[in-house]
């Protein structure tokens, strides 16, 4: 088990580096998971994630299609945003769990 350390706030991930516990997101860590990754947070990331969030709240199950179809982003762009495995990566840095359709 590992934890991610930002300022004051601890949480705990699971071996994939997931958030056990998806309500102790916040923008920091999504920050700290992002440079990890190799990513610089933007707005429109920003964006993208809070739409991750709100549809895994709604038990919405989540696949590049949907996010494709949201007008938030096409898959190309969601690509550009998160390079090498958008949904697997973008979810992770959104603090909600690995969607079943990612490997």
């Amino acid at each position: 088990m590992e934890t991610l350390v930002k300022t004051l706030a601890t949480v705990e991930v699971n071996a994939e580096g997931y958030l056990k516990n998806m309500n102790e997101w916040t923008p920091d860590i999504a920050r700290e998971i992002a440079a990890k990754e190799n990513i610089n947070l933007t707005e429109k990331h920003f964006e993208v994630l809070n739409w991750l969030r709100a549809k895994q709240t709604e038990g919405v199950a989540l696949s590049m299609r949907k996010l494709g179809n949201s007008g938030l982003v096409d898959i190309k762009q969601f690509y550009a945003l998160f390079p090498g495995g958008p949904l697997k990566i973008s979810s992770k840095i959104a603090g909600i769990p690995k969607p079943a359709s990612c490997i």
